[in-house]
Protein backbone atom coordinates (compact mmCIF):
# COMPACT_ATOMS: atom_id res chain seq x y z
CA UNK A 1 0.00 0.00 0.00
CA UNK A 2 3.23 2.79 0.59
CA UNK A 3 4.16 1.77 -2.45
CA UNK A 4 1.02 2.63 -4.21
CA UNK A 5 1.12 6.51 -2.66
CA UNK A 6 4.81 6.59 -3.37
CA UNK A 7 3.99 5.75 -7.22
CA UNK A 8 1.24 8.69 -6.56
CA UNK A 9 3.57 11.12 -5.61
CA UNK A 10 5.91 10.46 -8.03
CA UNK A 11 3.82 10.87 -10.51
CA UNK A 12 2.89 13.51 -9.41
CA UNK A 13 5.78 15.30 -9.34
CA UNK A 14 6.74 13.90 -12.60
CA UNK A 15 3.50 15.61 -14.48
CA UNK A 16 4.66 18.79 -12.56
CA UNK A 17 8.15 18.63 -13.64
CA UNK A 18 6.90 17.99 -17.72
CA UNK A 19 4.89 20.97 -17.46
CA UNK A 20 7.41 23.05 -16.09
CA UNK A 21 9.61 22.06 -19.14
CA UNK A 22 6.82 22.68 -21.39
CA UNK A 23 6.11 26.41 -20.02
CA UNK A 24 10.33 26.70 -20.14
CA UNK A 25 10.48 25.41 -23.62
CA UNK A 26 7.09 28.31 -24.25
CA UNK A 27 8.97 31.08 -23.30
CA UNK A 28 12.40 29.97 -25.35
CA UNK A 29 10.30 29.76 -28.12
CA UNK A 30 8.86 32.98 -27.66
CA UNK A 31 12.22 34.61 -26.78
CA UNK A 32 13.49 33.42 -30.21
CA UNK A 33 10.59 34.54 -32.34
CA UNK A 34 11.14 37.99 -30.83
CA UNK A 35 15.00 37.88 -31.61
CA UNK A 36 13.75 37.04 -35.42
CA UNK A 37 11.56 39.56 -35.73
CA UNK A 38 13.41 42.29 -34.33
CA UNK A 39 14.73 44.58 -37.36
CA UNK A 40 18.08 44.89 -37.84
CA UNK A 41 20.49 47.33 -36.18
CA UNK A 42 20.97 50.41 -38.17
CA UNK A 43 24.68 50.70 -39.39
CA UNK A 44 24.65 54.10 -38.94
CA UNK A 45 22.82 56.38 -35.65
CA UNK A 46 22.75 60.21 -34.93
CA UNK A 47 22.79 61.03 -31.36
CA UNK A 48 20.67 63.99 -30.64
CA UNK A 49 20.88 66.31 -27.59
CA UNK A 50 18.47 66.22 -24.43
CA UNK A 51 15.54 66.47 -25.99
CA UNK A 52 14.06 64.85 -29.75
CA UNK A 53 14.06 68.35 -31.14
CA UNK A 54 17.34 69.00 -30.39
CA UNK A 55 20.26 69.22 -32.80
CA UNK A 56 22.54 66.25 -33.39
CA UNK A 57 25.91 65.61 -31.03
CA UNK A 58 27.47 63.11 -32.17
CA UNK A 59 27.55 60.50 -35.46
CA UNK A 60 27.97 56.62 -34.36
CA UNK A 61 28.83 53.46 -36.58
CA UNK A 62 25.46 51.49 -35.53
CA UNK A 63 25.96 49.39 -32.43
CA UNK A 64 28.43 51.85 -30.54
CA UNK A 65 28.58 51.08 -27.07
CA UNK A 66 28.83 54.89 -26.54
CA UNK A 67 25.81 55.78 -28.27
CA UNK A 68 23.66 57.40 -25.86
CA UNK A 69 19.90 56.23 -25.31
CA UNK A 70 18.88 59.10 -27.72
CA UNK A 71 20.25 57.56 -30.73
CA UNK A 72 18.34 56.99 -33.97
CA UNK A 73 19.03 54.89 -37.31
CA UNK A 74 20.03 56.85 -40.21
CA UNK A 75 21.29 56.22 -43.44
CA UNK A 76 24.94 56.10 -45.38
CA UNK A 77 23.64 59.51 -46.82
CA UNK A 78 22.44 60.70 -43.90
CA UNK A 79 25.70 60.60 -41.74
CA UNK A 80 27.74 61.96 -44.11
CA UNK A 81 25.99 65.24 -44.52
CA UNK A 82 25.93 65.27 -40.64
CA UNK A 83 29.54 65.16 -40.74
CA UNK A 84 30.07 67.59 -43.24
CA UNK A 85 27.48 70.06 -41.78
CA UNK A 86 29.80 69.74 -38.23
CA UNK A 87 28.60 67.50 -36.34
CA UNK A 88 31.29 65.47 -34.35
CA UNK A 89 32.13 61.47 -34.96
CA UNK A 90 32.10 59.31 -32.09
CA UNK A 91 35.79 59.40 -30.96
CA UNK A 92 35.39 56.01 -29.83
CA UNK A 93 33.57 53.98 -32.97
CA UNK A 94 35.06 56.56 -35.30
CA UNK A 95 32.42 56.19 -38.07
CA UNK A 96 34.14 59.26 -40.15
CA UNK A 97 37.12 56.18 -40.93
CA UNK A 98 34.20 53.82 -41.63
CA UNK A 99 32.27 56.09 -44.20
CA UNK A 100 35.66 56.82 -45.95
CA UNK A 101 34.59 60.58 -44.67
CA UNK A 102 37.78 63.33 -45.40
CA UNK A 103 36.84 66.39 -43.16
CA UNK A 104 36.30 69.91 -44.62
Amino acid sequence: MMLRFLERVQERDLARARQWIAEEERREAERRRGMEARPPAPDWLLERGLNKHSAPVYVHVGGCWNSGKRSEGVSRDQALRALAEGIPACSHCRPDTELGYVGG
